[in-house]
């Protein structure tokens, strides 16, 4: 590719979903039209759901077609390296008007037997919760499948399951295997292993416009289910003017920056980085140019680009491979 490498902002993907609201226009400012809208994918390459340049001399390619023409200078030689072309993470913004189903995502392992994908770990970092907003994350004492099929087919799994209450600022880590749902009135970032396979466990007994339940998948679910209570809470410095350390995994690292000025960003071609701006605004100036961001918004920094500077009043989460 003969394109010299810049930052890239895509269009956001939105998604209706049986609980959105409309908090990705009023919270991030998102192009919304639904009142039903619960996600906004910023950077995917899950087959129907590729991501398309919004900006610059790249506007209209999409992530797929760029990663194909040049791996190294989007990737980088070390995700390159162990990923092949695919990007190996799916970024999101998700808005809870009511609860997620509950539900749990397999493993490596067990995605690639049975649905040839990557595994699905995630994060969540809370951007808006309203009072009492909580989430559903893990058993509350080491379980069993048997006591688990029990309460399921009762209709009392919840009682057996944690309820932790969420504010903002919250970050919760979920490996594969950690049964969960986001609770009604809340405004998530999650990062996660591209994937977009789920197994929903119980859906609160809720019907569509059209009557219709949402399919359940049990018998999937009772192999990819981690039994034993999980601590899921992340705990975090939040220093300014630095990149301070949330999330550190085989999958992906996640730092925030509280930026209250500017930072260097010297980066060694080995990963891409992304930005996701989770309130204030800053710019990231790069060979001369300007490049403005607002909450709500996120941005890739291809591996190939290596000096810049970043200025402003934020706060960001930076992710990358390491």
């Amino acid at each position: 590719m003969n394109t010299k490498m810049y930052p890239l902002q895509f269009e956001p993907i939105l998604k209706e979903r049986i609980w959105g609201g409309e908090k990705l226009k009023t919270v991030l400012n998102k192009p919304i039209v639904s009142s039903i809208t619960g996600e906004s994918w910023e950077l995917s390459t899950v087959e129907g759901d590729v991501s398309v340049v919004a900006n610059g001399e790249l506007k209209g390619k999409s992530l797929t077609e760029l990663i194909d023409k040049s791996p190294n200078d989007i990737l980088g030689k070390n995700v390159y390296a162990r990923f092949g072309n695919q990007f190996p993470l799916l970024f999101k913004y998700l808005d809870a008007r009511e609860d997620l189903s509950i539900q749990v995502h397999p493993n490596d392992k067990l995605a690639k037997e049975r649905h040839n994908s990557f595994g699905k770990t995630e994060m969540w970092y809370v951007m808006q919760a309203d009072a009492d907003a909580r989430i559903i994350v893990g058993f509350k004492e080491d379980s069993s499948k048997e006591e688990y099929l029990e309460n399921l087919k009762n209709k009392t799994l919840v009682s057996i399951l944690d309820d932790v209450k969420a504010k903002a600022g919250d970050v919760f880590f979920l490996e594969t295997g950690t049964v969960h749902a986001i609770g009604a009135g809340l405004v998530v970032a999650e990062i996660q292993q591209t994937s977009d396979i789920t197994y929903r466990l119980y859906d609160f007994d809720r019907k569509d416009a059209q009557g219709n339940t949402r399919e359940l998948h049990v018998d999937l679910a009772l192999d990819a289910i981690n039994y034993n209570k999980v601590d899921t809470h992340k705990k975090y410095e939040t220093v300014s003017n630095q990149s301070n350390v949330i999330v550190d995994c085989p999958y992906f690292t996640t730092n925030i920056i509280p930026l209250d000025g500017k930072i260097e960003g010297n980066k060694d071609g080995e990963t891409f980085t992304v930005y996701m701006c989770i309130e204030g605004t800053f710019e990231i100036r790069y060979e001369n140019v300007s490049y403005q961001y607002k909450k709500g918004d996120t941005v890739l920094i291809p591996a190939g680009m290596r000096n810049y500077v970043l200025e402003g009043e934020a706060s960001i989460l930076e992710v990358y491979i390491s």
